[in-house]
């Protein structure tokens, strides 16, 4: 059995499976309020992803798990062939709909969903999911 995101079980809709990381971000906020992780460890995101969250990100009405003062807002990236090398920031719905379009012409792109607290900086990578896949 190969363990590539297409070859997830229930991925029957052509387009891959999703993958949550959940458990993980449980983990991280368990240890964080256990005090066996610092703050300065866990609200550590990059610049860019800031700038990112401030500008361009789906807001939720999650409130972070650290400060808890914040909803946490969602920043998407696709990365894939004929994308930079950095990904692409998904900024709008419409953009995200031409990426799934061309994925459905056989293009391989994967979307990874990031969690961000505007405040405290908090960040956690909350799902990964395949926007097409291999022929």
């Amino acid at each position: 059995m190969s363990f590539r995101p297409d070859t997830l079980r229930g991925a029957d809709n052509g387009l891959g499976g999703t993958i949550d990381y959940r458990l993980a971000r449980r983990a991280i906020v368990n240890a964080y309020r256990k005090g066996r992780i610092a703050q300065h460890e866990v609200c550590d995101a990059h610049p860019e992803l800031r700038r990112a969250a401030a500008e361009v990100a789906r807001p939720t009405k999650e409130p972070c798990p650290i400060c808890e003062e914040t909803n946490v807002v969602l920043v998407s990236y696709v990365f894939g062939p004929r994308l930079p090398a950095h990904g692409r920031c998904i900024t709008t719905a419409r953009e995200m709909e031409r990426l799934v379009r061309q994925a459905r012409t056989g293009v391989d792109l994967t979307c990874y969903v990031v969690e961000v607290c505007p405040e405290c900086h908090w960040n956690h990578l909350a799902r990964t999911f395949v926007l097409g896949r291999a022929s």
